[in-house]
């Protein structure tokens, strides 16, 4: 078998990854990645030829491995690596083609993660920061608000539509990871702020978040030609919430998923159960959830101290 061979079987696995199990495309491009590398690294020809040593010494290349500036790949990648080569095992399993057992290729002993967040003070100086009342402004400390209110993920805030929300009800609904869709709602401060967002709008494009330079350019379709897209991508969301993380001074480094932990995380604050919190984020396993659970120990602190050898007080 050639080594075209076994590549293509992976083109054929990340297809069924986007029809049968409707995976994201980002998904798809990230395990694209990680296969190939792989592939590339050991150079195997036909399923058959990985073994549980081959994948060993892989693993040992990815940990010991260092890019340019001297740093190795974290943990938490390198799992990225491990994950994806035992999808492809399972699917080779799946279609009768002979190769190493998916359930041979273990995941390490994870790290504990590193979480980002905002004390609620510092939510505030970051959304207070967006103030005005120009169209970009008012734009601006919408995207901050509802990132807040909701724990959207940056790819699905950039997905909203106008009509996508139920102002009367406070709710809408968004499909996230794995085309997995829940209910979302809002607070009363970022939905008046969306409110006094729209109202300034005069273009018509359906995007609720919209680049309001697009709109001013006025740029007109000539021929066949097609029309450009107002909607804000990622990458500009991005560069709007650092932009007024350094403008509230806030020193910490502050992304659209730092609101998004720190949703979590004022949540649980305040007494939600981490179930609730699980279905509000949209994470399919609780293990996901659980990374937040010790941010908010701090709690025990007070508990410890209200209740411990009350008799030596």
């Amino acid at each position: 078998m050639s080594i075209d061979k076994i590549k293509n079987l992976k083109t054929e696995f990340l297809e069924y990854l986007e029809i049968e199990k409707n995976r994201s495309q980002l998904t798809i491009r990230n395990y694209d990645h990680y296969l190939d590398r792989f592939l590339d690294w050991a150079m195997v020809r036909s399923p058959e030829d990985i073994t549980s040593d081959l994948v060993r010494k892989f693993r040992l290349y990815l940990n010991r491995y260092k890019d340019d500036k001297g740093r190795n790949l974290k943990k938490v990648t390198q799992d990225y690596y491990v994950i994806a080569l035992r999808g492809f095992l399972k699917y080779l399993a799946k279609q009768d083609i002979k190769t190493l057992a998916s359930e041979k290729v273990e995941l390490g002993k994870s790290e504990d993660r590193e979480v980002e967040f905002l004390e609620l003070e510092e939510v505030q100086r970051l959304v207070s920061a967006a103030r005005g009342n120009k169209i970009s402004d008012l734009r601006d400390r919408a995207t901050l608000e509802l990132l807040f209110s909701t724990g959207l993920r940056v790819s699905e805030l950039s997905s909203l539509d106008r009509d996508s929300i139920n102002f009367k009800s406070g709710e809408f609904s968004i499909r996230g990871k794995g085309g997995k869709i829940r209910l979302v709602f809002i607070s009363d401060s970022a939905k008046n702020a969306i409110i006094n967002y729209i109202k300034k709008r005069k273009d018509i494009d359906p995007a609720l978040f919209v680049n309001i330079k697009k709109i001013k350019s006025g740029k007109k379709i000539v021929g066949n030609e097609k029309p450009c897209s107002l909607r804000l991508t990622p990458r500009s969301i991005q560069r709007i919430v650092k932009k007024y993380a350094i403008k509230a001074g806030i020193v910490k480094k502050v992304t659209p998923h730092t609101l998004r932990h720190s949703f979590a995380t004022d949540l649980l604050q305040n007494g939600a159960d981490i179930r609730s919190v699980q279905s509000m984020l949209g994470h399919s396993s609780i293990t996901t959830t659980q990374i937040y659970t010790h941010i908010t120990n701090r709690h025990l602190k007070d508990i410890h101290k209200k209740f411990h050898s009350k008799e030596n007080k």
